[in-house]
């Protein structure tokens, strides 16, 4: 089954229409390689679709799916699988990731919500990650994610997150505010989670920003500048795992291109520094 691993390289930003004209027009020069939703995506026709046609003959993609609903005890969308499938051959899609959560239950729920931590629900996440891996005939990536509640926890967030991860013999889309937002959160050491990360499974990674709701309290809303603790989070994963693929995700307040591209810029940077420093080492 193919693996996930450095099918992408360099820094990645997600795409979104709002600036879709221009990057055409202008390409982003930090940027290695372009993320979508694709259920953004997948039926648009017209104008946009040939656009994205034109970016996808160009660019690498990955797709990062939202309404899998991998942890949900609905039956697992096939049709939607399958469709996605189709897609990814069009236009060439690297892999396909999705978040270690549900959205659905008897119909959509519009968020993204916390999977129970216990080893019942790691035997039904495990097997509905394998049904998906074995119709897109791929391994696919599975997301940490950033949640505010456990309900009927068991075990640790990494311990539950690692026995999916084992059991489904899938690989990992490191989110790096996730780690941040829930370490502050719930009250553990980020750098300790970061450690426990099966180093082998990383296909790749995000970064983001947060709101700061309180000092205890942070939101997961990937409509800010990243705060300098992530930016060193992403320097600990680096020193800790060598150099991965690593994507900024923006989703709310979305800047001009020029900030977009500063903030690539920055990962950039980064991933060129510890490069040079495993060279040195070597």
């Amino acid at each position: 089954m193919q693996q996930t691993q450095n099918l992408v390289k360099g820094a990645g930003l997600g795409l979104r229409r709002s600036f879709l004209d221009e990057v055409l027009n202008k390409p982003i020069e930090p940027v290695g390689f372009y993320e979508v939703a694709p259920e953004n995506w997948m039926t648009i026709g017209g104008k946009l679709g040939k656009q994205f046609r034109r970016m996808t003959e160009q660019y690498d993609f990955v797709a990062h799916g939202l309404s899998l609903s991998i942890g949900s005890t609905d039956a697992l969308d096939e049709a939607f699988i399958k469709n996605l499938k189709t897609f990814m051959h069009t236009h060439g899609i690297k892999f396909y990731s999705e978040h270690l959560s549900y959205c659905s239950h008897e119909g959509h729920l519009y968020d993204l919500m916390p999977i129970p931590f216990t080893a019942e629900a790691v035997t039904h996440v495990a097997q509905r990650i394998k049904r998906v891996q074995d119709i897109l005939e791929q391994r696919i990536a599975i997301e940490n994610v950033s949640y505010y509640a456990a309900p009927g926890q068991e075990m640790s967030e990494i311990d539950f997150f690692n026995a999916v991860i084992t059991e489904a013999d899938c690989d990992v889309l490191l989110d790096v505010n996730n780690i941040y937002v829930n370490s502050v959160n719930h009250d553990y050491d980020a750098e300790k989670f970061l450690q426990a990360i099966p180093a082998e499974r990383i296909s790749y990674a995000h970064i983001a920003g947060h709101y700061v709701e309180a000092d205890d309290f942070l939101v997961d809303t990937h409509g800010a500048e990243i705060i300098e603790p992530v930016w060193q989070l992403l320097h600990k994963a680096y020193a800790l795992y060598g150099v991965f693929p690593t994507l900024l995700e923006r989703d709310f307040n979305i800047p001009d291109v020029a900030e977009l591209s500063r903030e690539v810029s920055m990962i950039k940077k980064i991933q060129h520094r510890w490069m040079q420093n495993e060279q040195l080492i070597a």
